[in-house]
């Protein structure tokens, strides 16, 4: 089953978007992985930024609120990510806002903005349908 898993893993790492890479020549496919690679970090830092300032709207934030790093988790090259850090346990003022029904709801509903105005953006610039107007906050749970 392990050895499956592994295989499965292997062979998708040749696929970019859903495209197998395999057929390529090696040259062809480093330029197409890294071309992927550079687009994926730009709509990262894109959504990062658009995802701050809707939190900023509904939370406080560190007063450095970006940073970067290189993840494993966070390093596909097709997908753009981000890793957003709500507080620390061991921090009692951060522990009364993740216990905080009210916060959590306006967290998640900030983050939920910014993942539909920054797939809106997307689906636009891809010859989708553009909306009307900005995606509106959601409903409080």
């Amino acid at each position: 089953m392990e050895a499956e898993r592994l295989a499965e893993a292997e062979n998708r790492a040749d696929q970019i978007g859903g495209v197998n890479l395999t057929e390529e020549p090696a040259d062809v496919a480093d330029i197409l992985f890294d071309l992927a690679r550079r687009e994926t970090r730009t709509f990262s830092n894109r959504f990062a930024r658009l995802l701050m300032n809707d939190m900023k709207t509904a939370v406080h934030m560190h007063k450095r609120p970006l940073k970067s790093a290189g993840f494993r988790v966070l390093k596909a090259p097709d997908v753009p990510s981000v890793l957003v850090e709500l507080g620390y346990v061991s921090n009692k003022g951060d522990m009364g806002n993740l216990l905080s029904d009210a916060w959590r709801a306006r967290s998640a509903d900030a983050m939920a903005r910014a993942i539909d105005a920054f797939l809106a953006k997307r689906v636009a610039n891809v010859g989708g349908e553009k909306p009307d107007k900005p995606a509106a906050p959601r409903a409080k749970p």
